[in-house]
Order: structure tokens, then sequence, then C-alpha cells
């Protein structure tokens, strides 16, 4: 399995983007797709995921009400709006494929990566 995200960019505070993680292979939408950050000098962060079907979705505190996954498994892609960005944002974005059902936020339950997006919020 590949993931490859893109999307990522240079934004002002306050701005948005999306990033998008389009996976190989045909179980994309067998599985749990999650989200994650990693700051220099800081571990891999949980940011989100969403569920096989897209009909459930969790987030971290700090993005709640600013960040939205969704997905689409007719093309197998997961998306990540993000609204409202702020300079604590500024972090490599990876996608990465979690188990079937099992809600997980912790990196090790995810088993495939991307390689990653850089996002930076200027301030």
């Amino acid at each position: 399995v590949q993931l490859q995200a893109s999307g990522g960019g240079l934004v002002q505070a306050g701005g948005s983007l999306t990033l998008s993680c389009v996976a190989s292979g045909n179980t994309f939408g067998n599985y749990i797709m999650g989200w994650f950050c990693q700051a220099p000098g800081k571990e891999r962060e949980f940011v989100g995921l969403v569920t096989r079907s897209g009909g459930r979705t969790l987030y971290t505190d700090s993005v709640k009400g600013r960040f939205t996954i969704s997905r689409d498994n007719g093309k197998n892609t997961v998306y990540l709006q993000m609204n409202n960005l702020q300079p604590e944002d500024t972090a490599r974005y990876y996608c990465a494929r979690g188990p079937n059902t099992s809600i997980q936020t912790s990196a090790r339950s995810y088993t495939y990566w991307g390689r990653g997006t850089q996002v930076t919020v200027s301030s």
C-alpha cells in the first residue's frame, strides 16, 4: 500500500488548506484512515481519523471546529480540510492507514504511512 499526500504549503494565519491523500490498492474502504502531524523536534501527534464509511470522525482537541476529515472511497482518497490555521499548526502532515474498525489514536496502531506534506503557517 502506498499513500501519497499533497496540498501542503505556506499560508497566513487565519487561512485555509485542504490536504489530500491517495492510496494505492483496492482495499482502501476497509480501513480507518488517520492524519498525524509532526513539528521539528516533536513527536508525531494524532490529528484526527475517519472510519471506513466516513460516518464517524474523531479529532484531537486543538483542531476541533477548525479541521474536517472526509473520505471518498471511490477515489481511494482521504481529505483534511484545515480552516483558521494558526502558527502552531505548522508541521509536516501525514496520512496513515489504521485498523479495520478499532478506533485508535496512537501512531503505533497505523501500519502504512505516506511521506507527508509540509504545512507552514505564518503569523
